[in-house]
């Protein structure tokens, strides 16, 4: 039986920039889910203060191998 691939919907988020949100966003789930294969970011959105961004935020999908099928 081949492996199956699942696909999970994350929104990360960081303080410091985009890229940080995506980073966070694979590893907290790859806590869970050791198998992680990609990600696909698909939305950027961020919080703004006087002018200023103050929180990133980043829509990503993580694709992981189940090993329940």
């Amino acid at each position: 039986m081949s492996p199956l691939v699942k696909v999970m919907e994350l929104v990360g988020e960081s303080k410091e920039s985009f890229e940080d949100a995506v980073r966070k966003a694979v590893e907290q789930a790859s806590r869970q889910y050791p198998n992680i294969t990609g990600v696909e970011v698909y939305n950027f959105t961020g919080d703004v203060v006087d002018g200023k961004i103050v929180d990133y935020k980043a829509n990503v999908k993580v694709a992981f191998v189940s090993e329940q099928g």
